[in-house]
């Protein structure tokens, strides 16, 4: 049976990456690989231009009705001055809880053939590989109350609430120590539970569910020292999980280890392995259109679609070796390019995947 696909290619360079993304499900769709069927639809920027809203409801519906949903980017600053519930982001943010999409996996992975590209001395990245799981639908960014208010003295005050449940925590623990159990068996569980009552629970929580999973080494840290020691030493990583404010910090602080923010996939997942892949980068809108943006992440994060959502495993490890042999040949965009290396552009980057997975 064909699993549907739906695709939102989003504001600023989301087109361009997405449209590389496609070539490569083609691609597959075309030699038997996958049997896939796409539809597009809006979100974001381009969703509130068309019709008032970053969130339809005929995309969210589109949404819910698909096997997984592969997603560009959102925002700029042409929708800035627009009122909170009518930006972008608000159509992303609709999106995970409308399709309560509970568990954000951010792998951190150096290529070796990247390992320049780093800001890090090679000896303290190379090798790296840390998957980083974060909780998506609760915490600050959803707590209740939350707003700007007006004190009798005439001041505002602006608040939001960090929340968590008992069962979401223990939710995000189990699916980080069921990746955990296929990679090294070491989960790391971020908190600030020296200053913050809900974290102080999210570690009881995580420690309890652990007993479940005697394999698994578990250990906690504060997020200010992890934060730390992703710079310091990164490889003592393995698994990391961690609330929705603190996994959105540590996954781009992880993310400029391995040489290019470009490089980095993602996988929004609900409890029906229903999922939403994006690459972790914003919409750059300062070189939307010149077809500089690097595609990798989005055609990696097609790789994690048919790995966690459309159980097509040797698919995706085919684009993952294709990627690996596009930069052994030698080619990079602008972000990862390094003397010696021949700058390419997206479409060229994405032409050259498709040629590395059918040679």
């Amino acid at each position: 049976m064909s699993k549907k696909i739906l695709v939102l290619a989003g504001d600023g360079i989301g087109p361009e990456i997405v449209a590389e993304a496609v070539k490569v499900l083609n691609a597959l769709k075309a030699e038997g690989a996958i049997d896939v069927t796409l539809e597009e639809a809006l979100v974001g920027g381009a969703a509130y231009d068309a019709f008032g809203d970053p969130l339809p409801e005929e995309t969210l519906a589109a949404a819910k009705a698909s096997d997984a949903v592969l997603l560009g980017a959102v925002g700029g600053p042409k929708w800035e001055p627009l009122h909170i519930s009518k930006r972008p982001e608000k159509g992303l943010l609709g999106l995970r809880a409308g399709l309560g999409l509970f568990a954000n996996l951010r792998p951190a992975v150096l290529y070796p053939q990247l390992a320049a590209a780093s800001t890090l001395k090679p000896e303290i990245v190379s090798g790296l590989d840390i998957m980083i799981v974060r909780e998506l639908t609760g915490d600050i960014y959803f707590g209740q109350p939350r707003g700007i208010e007006t004190l009798p003295s005439g001041e505002r005050r602006g608040l939001n609430t960090m929340v968590y449940t008992e069962s979401e925590v223990e939710r995000i623990c189990r699916v980080a120590f069921d990746i955990a159990m296929k990679r090294g068996k070491k989960v790391c569980s971020v908190d600030k539970a020296n200053v913050l009552e809900c974290t102080e629970m999210w570690r009881e929580v995580a420690t309890k569910t652990a007993a479940d999973y005697p394999e698994i080494e578990l250990s906690h840290m504060y997020v200010d020292n992890a934060a730390m020691q992703l710079v310091r030493a990164p490889k003592q990583f393995d698994v990391m999980v961690t609330g929705n404010i603190f996994g959105d910090i540590l996954s781009d602080c992880a993310a400029m280890l391995t040489g290019s923010i470009g490089m980095l996939p993602s996988a929004s997942l609900n409890e029906h392995g229903q999922g939403m892949y994006e690459p972790i980068h914003g919409s750059a809108p300062d070189i939307a259109g010149r077809g500089v943006a690097n595609p990798l992440a989005t055609i990696l994060s097609v790789a994690m679609m048919l790995r966690y959502s459309l159980g097509a495993p040797e698919a995706a490890d085919r684009i993952d070796a294709a990627v690996s042999k596009v930069l052994d040949q030698g080619l990079r965009t602008a972000d990862i390019m390094s003397e010696g290396m021949r700058q390419v552009g997206t479409a060229e980057m994405g032409d050259a995947v498709v040629a590395a997975l059918s040679a």
